[in-house]
């Protein structure tokens, strides 16, 4: 009988556990992929949400019909512009399925604390999703861009700075709590990649623009934006974000040229950069240490060179060595010129001399100014290829344009 008496209170408590007691049925909710951030002269904020419109997400023929929508409303406070939503939306806004945050650059240079703030003190968002600024231009116009190959544009701005970083190196993925760590701690500033539009925005806004083999609106990565605690204020150079990718150890792939004595190229690819920074002080002075080891290939030749005469080889690296110190030293100068330590040299002295780190770090962007970086690059060509002279010279040869 006991036991008869445990197995129906097993089973009551299973049954009574089953289901979400705070589940909403997808038809009342309304999935926000993108949210904009912009500034109201009236309200202060305004902000613009791109929804997913299930009809044409589900299906694989290709209609008339946007695959997403916008709504846009502003308010006093973040909070209550989205709440705000609802007077547009027909359904509830949820923004847990949220895969980028946009920031009018406008907004940007005039502060986005209070926004990071309702986004880390929010429950309800998740933290992966990408954040990014609107170059020259308002976070509601980059969102209401419809793009081809994504039926969801803001999956194809994400999927863009995710390639762009792995293959090309001079964005970066900047996520909510790297963003919120890099704004409040001492010793390190943010960053965060820009993407601008070309093209007329009120065509961008519709299906036409996903129609055509050539849209006549893009979305574009453009280099990396500099933060001076919570505002921009100014932009790196594609040269200055890749060098910025360099010194952060954040380089998976990319490709670099060298020139040859002939006034040809040889390309490279970078297949892994290991980056370490050192700390110290040097009579009294900060110093940086930027040590960095990279391994490449040799992916293609439009010069006279044998690649199997060890010296050749050589010569190949020291020139891309001392291109990629060039790349460095180019962005430590464009990080002074704004005053703004994006690389965390602070946190590097803070670190490794705690002590000397104390005297100085109520004056650090005084200090950055003057501290001395010193780049060491370490080049190592890995595969040459399957051939070991190029066939630019049979090419030569044949044509009798070899000399």
């Amino acid at each position: 009988m006991s036991t008869l008496f445990k197995l129906f209170i097993s089973l009551f408590i299973c049954i009574s556990l089953t289901g979400c007691w705070s589940s909403e049925e997808l038809t009342e909710i309304t999935l926000a992929t993108g949210l904009a951030i912009d500034k109201d002269d009236e309200d202060g904020f305004k902000v613009t949400i791109q929804v997913v419109n299930p009809t044409e997400i589900a299906g694989d023929q290709i209609s008339n019909r946007s695959s997403v929508v916008i709504y846009s409303a502003t308010g006093k406070t973040i909070f209550e512009a989205i709440r705000k939503l609802t007077k547009a939306s027909p359904r509830r806004v949820h923004l847990s399925h949220l895969q980028v945050v946009i920031f009018g650059e406008e907004f940007a240079r005039e502060g986005i604390g209070e926004t990071i703030d309702y986004l880390v003190r929010d429950h309800g968002f998740r933290t992966d999703f990408h954040m990014v600024i609107a170059k020259d231009t308002t976070g509601e116009e980059l969102i209401s861009v419809i793009t081809p190959l994504e039926k969801i544009p803001a999956q194809r701005i994400t999927a863009s700075i995710q390639s762009s970083q792995n293959f090309w190196a001079p964005t970066k993925e900047v996520q909510l709590y790297e963003l919120f760590e890099s704004m409040t701690s001492t010793g390190k500033e943010a960053v965060m990649t820009g993407v601008y539009m070309v093209g007329d925005p009120e065509i961008g806004k519709t299906v036409q623009n996903v129609t055509q083999s050539d849209p006549p609106v893009k979305t574009r990565l453009n280099s990396i934006g500099i933060f001076n605690g919570d505002k921009l204020i100014g932009w790196l150079s594609e040269k200055e974000s890749k060098g910025f990718n360099y010194i952060t150890n954040n380089i998976n792939n990319t490709v670099g040229w060298v020139e040859c004595e002939d006034g040809g190229k040889i390309s490279l690819e970078t297949t892994n950069s290991d980056t370490k920074l050192k700390g110290s002080f040097v009579n009294g002075h900060p110093k940086i240490t930027v040590e960095t080891n990279i391994t490449v290939n040799v992916g293609e030749i439009s010069c006279s060179i044998d690649l199997s005469i060890p010296e050749s080889i050589k010569e190949i690296e020291k020139k891309l060595e001392q291109k990629t110190v060039d790349l460095i030293n180019s962005s430590v100068n464009a990080a002074k010129e704004f005053n703004s330590d994006i690389f965390g040299f602070g946190s590097v002295l803070r670190k490794s001399q705690p002590k000397q780190w104390e005297k100085i770090k109520g004056n650090w962007p005084e200090h950055f100014q003057q501290t001395e970086i010193k780049a060491n690059v370490t080049i190592e060509i890995n595969q040459s290829g399957s051939i070991t002279t190029p066939i630019y010279d049979d090419v030569m040869e044949k044509t009798g344009s070899g000399g």
